[in-house]
């Protein structure tokens, strides 16, 4: 069933889990072209801050795309702005969920604010933040 503004309500959720990969950071930075050694080189990302490679933090962020654009609003919603804070380094072989709420409907606009979340395993936040969409009409 398309999910339309008269459909979704505020308080409903969706999300997407993955286990991030050294392969998934590595197609990252191919498609992006983002080589920061804090995520390709793990002789330099040990003299780093996190003292290891860590994931692209707009790597985690897409999931929260994916859940979005698939599951709620789902497919063919609209992705008009997103706030993001970094919360913590998502690191190879943390398992990332993402999840987004419904926290505002602006029918007469068309548009949902969500707040998006990204954890780890450990259950610890991420990413946090708020986005706008226009789900399908």
């Amino acid at each position: 069933m398309l999910k339309t503004i008269d459909t979704i309500q505020v308080g409903d959720t969706a999300s997407f889990t993955k286990t991030i990969s050294e392969s998934d950071v590595y197609l990252y930075a191919g498609i992006s072209g983002d080589f920061n050694p804090a995520h390709v080189n793990a002789v330099e990302a040990e003299k780093g801050m996190f003292k290891e490679r860590i994931a692209h933090g707009m790597l985690t962020a897409s999931f929260i795309s994916t859940v979005l654009g698939v599951h709620l609003p789902g497919p063919g919603t609209i992705y008009l702005s997103q706030e993001l804070s970094f919360k913590k380094p998502v690191k190879f072989g943390d398992t990332i969920e993402a999840k987004v709420e419904v926290i505002e409907r602006i029918v007469e606009k068309n548009r949902l604010i969500l707040r998006t979340t990204c954890t780890n395993q450990h259950g610890e936040l991420v990413i946090d933040g708020k986005a706008m969409v226009m789900p399908p009409k």
